[in-house]
């Protein structure tokens, strides 16, 4: 049980991280760019890997398609719905900031991170140790995040007492999502449990095409694709020695 707190708790503690960065040392956008494409790139590893891969396996197609599309609808419905409240560039190294997006961008924070804590707490029902892809993924995505996020907020008016506040609550409802994954999916069938995998990695994925890439690439250009790409590398590397 608290393995799972803590492992949630580590994965969102990246946001943080991201966000004392950002307080104290000037980083170019460029290298913010840079991890943030291969963070994405480790996070398609893990959602094909850990996530679709498992649920096909164990489940069959029907359940992990309907699992995988419904996620991916849910999380472009909210996200639609926060972006159009001012946190449509969260993830922006220099993001323009709509008044009152200050809000918007900690709850779209929130809704990117749920999804990826639950499945950390449930990966660890069913094996001793967590499933380490999984939190690496979500860790080195969850950095960038943090810069981004907390110039917007920044520009929005919010002092640096109050963004610590937000990402710190962050980190606890990731450690919160974590457990309760844990304590949700113990007992749940094969098919329930392979549908919320496949439900998060829909989520994920369509969080990575509609807000990392696209701003990785506005960031750091052409060389984008190649850090993505080493990411994916890292993630299969990951997946074979974890």
């Amino acid at each position: 049980m608290w393995n799972a707190t803590i492992w949630g708790a580590i994965s969102g503690s990246a946001v943080l991280i991201g966000a004392l960065l950002s307080m104290f040392i000037s980083i170019p956008k460029k290298i913010i760019g840079l991890i943030m494409a291969f963070g994405t790139g480790v996070l398609i590893g893990a959602a094909s890997y850990e996530l679709l891969g498992e649920a096909v396996e164990d489940a069959g197609i029907i359940p992990t398609s309907i699992g995988f599309v419904s996620g991916a609808l849910v999380f472009t419905i909210f996200d639609y719905i926060v972006s159009k409240n001012g946190a449509s560039q969260r993830k922006r190294s220099v993001p323009k900031v709509a008044a009152g997006g200050g809000l918007a961008i900690f709850f779209g924070t929130i809704m990117d991170a749920i999804p990826e804590s639950i499945m950390i707490g449930a990966s660890l029902i069913e094996q001793q140790s967590v499933n380490s892809l999984l939190v690496i993924s979500i860790f080195i995505s969850n950095i960038p995040e943090g810069l981004s996020s907390t110039v917007g907020m920044k520009d929005s008016g919010y002092s640096n007492k109050k963004v610590l506040f937000l990402w710190i609550a962050v980190l606890v409802a990731s450690a919160l999502a974590s457990l309760g994954g844990y304590f949700l999916l113990d007992g749940a069938s094969v098919n329930v449990k392979s549908g919320i995998a496949a439900f998060a990695g829909g989520g994920i994925i369509a969080m990575v095409a509609s807000t990392m890439m696209p701003e990785a690439y506005e960031d750091s250009g052409p060389i984008t694709g190649l850090s993505a790409a080493l990411g994916l590398l890292a993630s299969i590397i990951l997946d074979n020695y974890s």
